[in-house]
């Protein structure tokens, strides 16, 4: 079933993205690259903290390096340390994903992404919701 859109200003359609690209990259299947998946796990993880700038009403820069988004978000509120560990999949938005620009992701590296990114999403699902979106 398909979650419903909302405004591109609602901070739910932002999670729905992210909802979306997690459940992408848990499309582990043969002929798929690791970093694929993994690219996946960061947009989810990127569309969730965009998500709760828009609930705190604050703007946020057009980037896909989740330290700087974290680090401008940390100055707003309280950001867990396990939510900053979403940092570590900036690689696989840059240079990771094209060929030639690193080495394959692991299957550790994989799980983790998942990990990091369905933990960003819940957190930042409950954010949203505390702010009353």
């Amino acid at each position: 079933m398909t979650e419903p859109h909302h405004p591109p200003d609602d901070p739910r359609e932002w999670l729905n993205r992210a909802r979306s690209n997690l459940r992408l990259a848990a499309q582990h299947e043969p002929g798929i690259y690791r970093e694929e998946l993994c690219f996946n796990a960061h947009q989810a993880a990127e569309k969730a903290i965009k998500g709760v700038f828009i609930s705190l009403r604050a703007d946020f820069p057009y980037t896909h390096d989740l330290r700087e988004l974290l680090d401008l978000l940390g100055r707003r509120l309280d950001v867990p340390e396990h939510v900053r560990q979403a940092q570590e999949l900036t690689p696989f938005a840059s240079r990771l994903r094209y060929p030639g620009h690193g080495k394959a992701a692991t299957e550790e590296q994989y799980r983790q992404a998942l990990a990091i990114a369905d933990a960003v999403i819940g957190w930042a699902a409950q954010v949203i919701a505390k702010e009353g979106q």
